[in-house]
């Protein structure tokens, strides 16, 4: 009997950024991924958690009429290629976009969403909140949504959480609300037959010392939730729960790419 869940990872979005920009106080630059699950189920077929950053980000040109001026620049965007992008990835590991059947956003920020318009055939998770917010975000943190991400996805069928859920009730795949970078931050427990149980957090945490420092992002929507879900994260990690975080380098490098799985 094959494995019921099976995964491998992509990074949908290379970034050479300040430190301080995830780490509070922190110096010198850092390169990060942008952390892509794929995950392929059994029963109910091929899942995302996350799509990385728009395709059009990757010429200059179009990146100044898709994200704004100079947004390009100051999110350390300039190595994203349109090889990056996830549906390009999703071709070179075997699938078609259109394959998707779901897509688990740990949140809307433009690169974790920047690939929602290539899946209008998936149904679409997201905590109510967030969503709401990626709509009208508060003004402090309207610069991590890229409103053409979603402006023409609004037909989309959504699935509107609020909360943890069992997303299929058997356990399989459970999402777990992680406020604080946004509004409706979510993580998701994946229930591996041969490698236990992981969790992809996205920007649940940024770095894993900013974890286990209690060390917030400048970008955090609201510092008191963030530091909550460190908790929660320290907590998952207690059971035995192996963490994952978007945009940790370290993280990255201990999943599965470039054609291995974990089942």
């Amino acid at each position: 009997m094959s494995a019921r869940l099976r995964v491998t990872t992509v990074d949908a979005g290379p970034f050479t950024l300040p430190k301080a920009d995830l780490l509070h106080g922190a110096q010198g630059t850092l390169t990060v991924p942008s952390t892509v699950a794929v995950v392929e189920h059994a029963t109910h077929g091929l899942i995302l958690f996350d799509t990385g950053v728009n395709h059009h980000v990757a010429d200059p040109e179009a990146a100044e009429a898709y994200w704004g001026p100079g947004l390009r620049e100051a999110y350390g965007a300039q190595h994203f290629t349109r090889e990056h992008a996830i549906d390009a990835q999703l071709r070179r590991l075997g699938h078609r976009p259109e394959d998707v059947r779901y897509v688990i956003y740990s949140h809307l920020h433009l690169d974790h969403a920047g690939g929602m318009a290539y899946f209008p055939h998936a149904v679409h998770v997201v905590q109510h909140d967030e969503l709401r917010h990626a709509w009208w975000p508060d003004r402090w943190t309207a610069r991590g949504y890229a409103f053409r991400d979603y402006r023409d996805c609004r037909g989309f069928d959504f699935l509107e959480l609020d909360g943890d859920t069992d997303l299929f009730l058997d356990a399989s795949v459970t999402v777990l609300r992680t406020a604080g970078h946004t509004p409706g931050h979510q993580g998701v427990l994946l229930d591996l037959e041969h490698q236990g149980r992981i969790a992809f957090m996205g920007d649940a945490g940024h770095l894993r010392e900013g974890v286990e420092n209690d060390v917030p992002q400048l970008s955090d929507w609201n510092v008191q939730e963030k530091l909550l879900t460190y908790g929660r994260l320290r907590h998952l990690r207690r059971t035995g729960v192996r963490v994952f975080l978007s945009h940790d380098p370290d993280n990255f490098a201990a999943l599965p790419h470039d054609g291995e799985v974990w089942d």
